[in-house]
C-alpha cells in the first residue's frame, strides 16, 4: 500500500499522543516533531499526490481531502462484517455529538440490502390465501350491480368483502354481512359451481391472523377477543352482534 511504502520512507519523528486513544502513535506527516497543519495537507499535500497518481482532486461532493479519507474510513467500520456502533464510531472518530458521527458514517447499498432481507418482513407477514372467483358474477354483469364476485378462504370460511385487506376483523369475522361459513348451505352451493376459479392474494397477515386461516380455532378465539369492541365492515362491534361465548361457540361449530 502507498502508505506502508510512504511509512518505510518517511524521516524518524519522536511518537506523539493520540488524542482519541491516548497512545503514542507515529503521525503519517510530521516535521520538525510537530505534525502537518491540515490545512498544508489539504491544500498542498493532497492536490499533489492527486497529480501524481493521475486522479482528480476534486469530485461532484467537493475537493479530495483528509477529511474524506476520514469518512471513508468510518463507512468502512460502519459497514464491516462486524460492525462499529455509530456510539462506538464516534468516540473512536472524537465526535461529541452523534450527529456528526451520522454525516461521517454512510450506510452501503450492500449493506442496507442486508438488513432489508434480515429483517423477513415479507417472508414473517405477507403471506398467500386462497380467493374463490366467481367468473359467472363477473360475466353475467351481476358483479356491477353488488353481487358478491371474490370469495377469500378464512379457512372456517368465506369473506365478500371488497375492502379485505383493510379489514380490521380478518378472521374473525362474527356474524358480518360479508361472512359465508363454510357448512352453510350458501358456502356449499358457492364450492359446487362449475365456472368457479381459484387463485391466490397476498395479503399482509399477522401471525394470528395466519393461524386463524390455517383452522386454529383458539386463535380465532384469540382474534375475535381482541376484536370484541372493534366495527366490523357493517357497522355493528363483534359484542354489539352477540355474546363473545357465541362467538366462540359459531367459530367452533363452523357457524
Amino acid at each position: 500500500m502507498a502508505i506502508n511504502a510512504w511509512e518505510a520512507l518517511r524521516p524518524q519523528q519522536p511518537k506523539r499522543t493520540d488524542k482519541r486513544t491516548g497512545e503514542q502513535v507515529d503521525f503519517l506527516f510530521s516535521h520538525r516533531a510537530r505534525p502537518v497543519s491540515s490545512g498544508y495537507i489539504n491544500s498542498s499535500i493532497i492536490p499533489m499526490l492527486c497529480r501524481k497518481a493521475g486522479v482528480p482532486a476534486a469530485d461532484v461532493r467537493g475537493n479530495i481531502t483528509s477529511h474524506r479519507a476520514r469518512s471513508t474510513i468510518a463507512s468502512q467500520l460502519y459497514n464491516a462484517k462486524e460492525p462499529m456502533t455509530l456510539f462506538e464510531l464516534q468516540a473512536w472518530l472524537g465526535h461529541r455529538s452523534p450527529e456528526s458521527t451520522q454525516h461521517y458514517a454512510k450506510i452501503s447499498p450492500h449493506t442496507l440490502t442486508k438488513a432489508y432481507e434480515d429483517a423477513g418482513y415479507f417472508a414473517r407477514n405477507v403471506r398467500t390465501i386462497e380467493v374463490l372467483v366467481d367468473r359467472d358474477a363477473v360475466t353475467s354483469g351481476t358483479a356491477a350491480a353488488g353481487e358478491p364476485w371474490q370469495h377469500y378462504d378464512l379457512g372456517h370460511g368465506y369473506c365478500t368483502y371488497t375492502f379485505f385487506e383493510q379489514c380490521p376483523h380478518r378472521m374473525a369475522c362474527a356474524r358480518c354481512d360479508f361472512y359465508t361459513p363454510k357448512k352453510s348451505t350458501k358456502a356449499q352451493l358457492l364450492e359446487a359451481k362449475d365456472n368457479l376459479q381459484r387463485t391466490r392474494a397476498t395479503i399482509p397477515l399477522t401471525d394470528g391472523e395466519q393461524a386463524a386461516v390455517d383452522d386454529g380455532y383458539a386463535a380465532l378465539d384469540r382474534l375475535v377477543e381482541r376484536l370484541k369492541d372493534v366495527p366490523t365492515p357493517s357497522g355493528p362491534t363483534p359484542r354489539q352482534l352477540l355474546p363473545i361465548a357465541e362467538v366462540r361457540r359459531n367459530a367452533a361449530d363452523g357457524r
